[in-house]
């Protein structure tokens, strides 16, 4: 039976929004920005409703369920539209995990984790993952680090800010102390007191450029108009670090960074400093391992680390990279290809874009 011209333009109205494509590929990432319903059953349902597709001349689009609802649709029994999805019953157990682990004065097991929300041991620790970029373990680990770096900053001893914060040893916690802290834990009490940072100031095509590095390795590479605001940046990051003029010698490494951002084919092979929580720098790694002239997205990136539903983590990683062109965070964009906003202006992510494009 043809189709008479009004189905025809419904269909195509339908066909042509947006949300359509999230309807036909089921997509649970959609669920809750809106709903749907059909006219030919009086239902309303959430974009991954596993029943079959309706015809598209049949359905409707709603913000909310109450929308629905008021336009005289009963929620789909399958679905079930009008109590929490599964995405939030997942962030809610998760927020719950969240809470054990912060409150325990020592790390709970994966076992005492999953029963304390009602999962198996596999299954939440899938789900743990998809909802915080984390596995279990790791985010403790971050959670400590948090609670060392508050601890260190009172008026107490190391050693018991050590245990107050979770470490049942020391020797644990010293084990970790430089990837957790950056430094030593007396120096980091002391904000950084008798650490010493080299650095020094150049200028490239794209402006001003500070490079600075830590007896481990390189920790700052920052890109901007004006050399003192540069400076005044390192010093925030370092409150009291004794933070010292370069010489000759570390002249030549700000020149083959400098050397690198003109012509990226000749690449940048040095020792880093890399501080940041477990997340961003799985992040970080990510990004280091995207070819020169290549772009990803947001998305590609989450996707790469294991956590499809870490978008927005991924950019905020992104934005909190304080090592220019060495982690190359200009190569990620966003999913249609077009530019977001880069720590050092979007001009210059442009700028090394096109430089590595014709590689």
């Amino acid at each position: 039976m043809r189709m008479s011209a009004k189905k025809i333009e419904l269909a195509a109205a339908t066909e042509s929004d947006p949300r359509w494509a999230s309807v036909v590929a089921r997509s649970a990432a959609a669920d809750g920005s809106f709903f749907y319903s059909v006219r030919t059953t009086g239902v309303y349902c959430r974009p991954s409703c596993a029943a079959r597709h309706p015809r598209p001349e049949n359905v409707r689009f709603h913000a909310t369920r109450q929308e629905a609802e008021a336009a005289g649709f009963r929620p789909c029994k399958r679905c079930k539209p009008d109590q929490p999805g599964l995405v939030e019953q997942h962030a809610a157990k998760v927020t719950q995990a969240c809470r054990l682990i912060e409150t325990s004065q020592r790390m709970p097991s994966l076992e005492q984790l999953a029963g304390h929300v009602g999962l198996s041991l596999f299954h939440f620790h899938r789900v743990f993952k998809a909802v915080t970029g984390l596995t279990p373990r790791e985010y403790g680990i971050a959670h400590r680090a948090r609670r060392v770096r508050k601890e260190l900053g009172r008026n107490r001893t190391v050693s018991r800010a050590i245990y107050e914060s979770g470490y049942n040893s020391n020797a644990r916690f010293y084990g970790e102390s430089q990837q957790v802290l950056g430094m030593t834990p007396s120096a980091f009490r002391a904000g950084g007191a008798n650490a010493e940072i080299r650095f020094a100031v150049g200028e490239c095509s794209l402006g001003s450029i500070l490079v600075a590095a830590s007896d481990r390795g390189v920790c700052s590479i920052l890109l901007g108009d004006d050399p003192e605001a540069l400076a005044r940046d390192l010093q925030d990051r370092f409150p009291r670090a004794t933070l010292i003029g370069g010489d000759a010698e570390f002249e030549r490494l700000v020149s083959r960074v400098v050397g690198f951002v003109e012509a990226p084919a000749f690449g940048l092979d040095l020792p880093l400093d890399v501080r940041g929580t477990a997340f961003q720098q799985r992040v970080w790694q990510a990004l280091r391992e995207i070819p020169a002239g290549s772009t990803v997205s947001y998305a590609e990136i989450a996707s790469r680390i294991g956590s499809p539903k870490s978008v927005r983590a991924v950019a905020g990683a992104c934005a909190a990279n304080t090592l220019a062109v060495a982690i190359p965070c200009h190569r990620v964009v966003r999913t249609d290809g077009s530019l977001s906003g880069y720590r050092w202006g979007v001009e210059r992510k442009r700028a090394l874009l096109q430089r590595e494009a014709g590689l």
